[in-house]
């Protein structure tokens, strides 16, 4: 039998679970943290915070399946005082889809933002893991997404976040149609076009989005010809990106990235390190009771009963330090997670300058098609010119054409328009990206310091404490 689509939807692997231990209510608190912060022009005195909690499994039956399809639904609670929201405080259900599908819609509104990525569905995940920890682990990754999104200046604002926050039942947002049937779309739709029985001029209200959705393939052809021609052709593209400083930020952004990389897996290697130096230290500790508790049983004098209180003493120090290591290492994680999640909002920029290339290349490929189109009336008016009293056709030819120019070029405005507008988010994207980044990584640094000093203080006196009463024994 084969899953449900809902199941690999969701891809909960819910089917057949069992409930694993109740969460360590611990665990939640770090992830409240709003890893990246967004001044943005934000007023100090608006907030918005979310909790997701109390997952709670759903068993549905389909027609289709004999398997009933299992699949689980979070509690989402916001507080806020944004006007927007026209209410202080909203509780809804929402299961991953939802998630996918705000996802989504967010990416084809608001094209140039960096917008935080969503968690990635793990299929395989799910099935190694614990049922109960890859739920907890999901819980905790859907509330840190979610306050990236409340931390973003223009996002936190969107109707669809507002939709997903506060309407209660089924989330009023139309899903995304997955890429195949897009394409077969395309696929039925183009046969008229190639027949003139459907335009291929692209409507204005379509120039805004992005042609890789796969419904019109006369456009997807269109563009990935004028790609080809503006990397091999010899004439230079009607409108080139010039913005020299967005060129050489962006090329900065790639460096970074670069470094981040580097950062973060020297980040993992340290916590790795500090993690085992702790789990060697509690292994000595236990080892050295063990030791203690022999030399306590077979010690005849009192030489041997204090070399016995000594071993124990020095025992229990090193299981307090091994205890030490673990909360040193929780918070040195905390810390550092910032090289993570700033190397994760990386995607989120590679995909904003995309739409930006992306707009630009429907703006060159408009123009291109607008300056074939008005070659082509001059070549059809030269022909007319020789026939006597004009050629039905050509004059025929030419009133379609010239209203296929005048909707090429009102989708050249909106293109433009378009081009303009994720110019500017870009530019105020990546001024904020790094005035945020400056701040986040000052605090980090501060942070890590501190947290290394404070526990670093507390292990040596750990360690001194148990030497000088070791050494007031012996005297």
């Amino acid at each position: 039998m084969s899953p449900s689509a809902d199941q690999e939807d969701d891809e909960d692997g819910f089917l057949g679970a069992q409930s694993g231990p109740e969460p360590d209510p611990r665990v939640s608190d770090s992830s409240k943290e709003v890893p990246i912060s967004r001044n943005g022009g934000n007023s100090s005195q608006e907030f918005l915070t979310m909790a997701v909690t109390q997952p709670q499994k759903i068993q549905e039956s389909t027609g289709s399946s004999l398997v009933p399809n299992i699949y689980v639904t979070y509690l989402v609670v916001s507080h806020t005082n944004i006007p927007e929201y026209g209410g202080t405080e909203f509780s809804v259900r929402r299961r991953f889809r939802d998630f996918v599908t705000l996802a989504d819609r967010l990416a084809l509104a608001y094209r140039g933002y960096f917008i935080p990525p969503r968690p990635d569905k793990s299929i395989v995940e799910s099935q190694v893991m614990q049922k109960q920890e890859f739920i907890e682990q999901r819980r905790v990754a859907l509330e840190k997404y979610l306050s990236r999104l409340a931390a973003h200046p223009v996002l936190r604002k969107s109707e669809e976040l507002r939709l997903f926050l506060q309407t209660n039942g089924k989330l009023p947002l139309q899903p995304s149609i997955d890429m195949a049937s897009r394409m077969l779309d395309g696929a039925a739709k183009l046969p008229k076009q190639l027949f003139g029985d459907s335009s291929t001029v692209l409507a204005p209200q379509e120039a805004s989005q992005p042609a890789k959705g796969g419904r019109d393939l006369i456009r997807i052809f269109k563009e990935l010809r004028q790609s080809v021609t503006n990397d091999w052709g010899a004439s230079k593209p009607p409108v080139v990106e010039e913005d020299k400083e967005f060129l050489e930020k962006k090329e900065k952004l790639q460096d970074l990235e670069l470094e981040l990389t580097e950062a973060s897996q020297q980040a993992e290697a340290l916590i790795k390190a500090q993690q085992e130096v702790g789990d060697v230290v509690g292994d000595l500790g236990l080892a050295l009771i063990r030791i203690g508790k022999y030399e306590s049983q077979e010690a005849t004098g009192n030489a041997q009963k204090v070399h016995a209180t000594d071993v124990k003493r020095l025992a229990t120090a090193a299981v307090k330090v091994s205890r030490f290591y673990k909360e040193f290492n929780a918070e040195s994680c905390k810390h550092l997670d910032h090289l993570h999640d700033y190397l994760g909002l990386m995607q989120s920029v590679h995909t904003a300058f995309s739409d930006r290339s992306s707009a630009l290349l429907t703006l060159q490929t408009l123009m291109t098609d607008l300056s074939a189109m008005h070659a082509r009336i001059e070549k059809l008016n030269a022909s007319s010119s020789k026939t006597f009293g004009g050629d039905r056709s050509s004059n025929r030819k030419v009133e379609e054409l010239n209203d296929s120019i005048k909707t090429a070029e009102k989708s050249r405005d909106k293109a433009q328009e378009e081009y303009e507008r994720i110019k500017e988010r870009n530019r105020s994207e990546i001024e904020n990206y790094e005035c945020d980044r400056q701040r986040d990584f000052f605090s980090m640094l501060k942070g890590f310091v501190q947290t290394q000093v404070t526990y670093n203080e507390r292990i040596a006196s750990v360690w001194s404490k148990a030497f000088e009463e070791a050494g007031s024994a012996s005297v």
